[in-house]
């Protein structure tokens, strides 16, 4: 068992999944030669060879217009976007194809595509190198939305999202490719997808995050811990379909929930969680549903960025508010 960032655990999931399955192919921009922009597939084109870790021109269009047909043909293709904010032009083959592929053939053909996306603030980059459109994606039928928080998390969803029959958009948070490492067994084995995973157990409220905000999450966790306040975190992994039902069965015993996200607070799937506890879990809760997120704005530059994404402080503030109902 080897330490693993999360951007290695990503490495090793792939070359895992290469190793066990000839059906597996990598391409993108700059994947091959250099290993990708942030290093996620460095080596894999020396190891597996360029018929199947190839670099291709620079559309995002054009990649997963690729992986749609080898995907049909009953290839299990693996294809980089570098950031999220370049995948805008890869959307119309996503929502237009890959998503509706199973249907419009009536099962004949489906795209068991993954879409590996680096996504989120938090290092320093502009504009659409910084953005969390993962709501944009979640609100297109026919496609799965997963983001890893953990490099353990990493490399088992990564795996279970490369096995699936369907399409399947990975977005990977920068920030924590090489903030953490924790042990990670190379074992071939995934991690469900569509299932909540609840990280910390706790009865005075719940707090739902997912991706790199769950760190400072976690950190408000404690901070509340040591206030006497014990909070129940929960990994959404899966932002679509989004199982809701741990999340209501958290909220029934602690009556609080807050949500924490880095994407823009208006549509946020935070919002989707949020009505989904209106319309079931209404009568679970002891004060309103409290949303900490990004702004409704560009990611600013970096001088501004801390200001932008959620902080320990605004989720601490949140959990006061809910906390000071009776």
């Amino acid at each position: 068992m080897a330490e693993c960032t999360l951007v290695e655990a990503v490495r090793l999931a792939m070359g895992r999944a290469m190793t066990d399955d000839e059906r597996v192919v990598l391409f993108g921009e700059d994947v091959g030669l250099n290993g990708g922009v942030f290093r996620a597939s460095d080596g894999l084109q020396a190891r597996f060879g360029d018929s199947r870790v190839r670099d291709t021109p620079l559309s995002e269009a054009l990649l997963v217009g690729m992986a749609i047909g080898l995907g049909a043909q009953g290839m299990r293709p693996i294809a980089e976007i570098q950031f999220a904010g370049f995948s805008y032009p890869a959307l119309d083959q996503l929502a237009n194809h890959a998503s509706r592929l199973r249907n419009r053939t009536r099962g004949r053909l489906s795209a068991p595509i993954v879409l590996r996306v680096p996504y989120g603030g938090g290092i320093g980059a502009p504009e659409h190198h910084s953005e969390s459109p993962e709501a944009m994606f979640a609100h297109v039928p026919g496609l799965r939305v997963v983001v890893p928080s953990s490099p353990a998390r990493a490399y088992g969803l990564l795996l279970a999202a490369i096995a699936d029959p369907d399409p399947v958009v990975f977005f990977e948070p920068r920030r924590l490719y090489r903030a953490i490492s924790e042990e990670v067994e190379d074992d071939g084995r995934p991690i469900p997808l569509d299932r909540c995973i609840t990280l910390r157990e706790g009865s005075d409220l719940t707090l739902v995050s997912w991706g790199a905000a769950l760190v400072e999450t976690l950190s408000a966790a404690d901070r509340l811990a040591e206030q006497g306040v014990s909070a129940e975190v929960i990994d959404v992994a899966t932002l679509k379909p989004l199982d809701l039902e741990t999340i209501l069965e958290s909220v029934g015993r602690t009556g609080r929930c807050i949500i924490v996200h880095e994407a823009p607070r208006a549509g946020g799937v935070g919002a989707e969680i949020a009505a989904g506890l209106a319309e079931a879990g209404l009568d679970r809760l002891v004060a309103p549903v409290e949303r900490v997120t990004g702004w409704d704005t560009i990611v600013p530059f970096p001088r501004l960025e801390a200001h932008y994404l959620p902080s320990e402080a605004r989720i601490l503030d949140a959990a006061q508010r809910s906390l000071a109902y009776a």
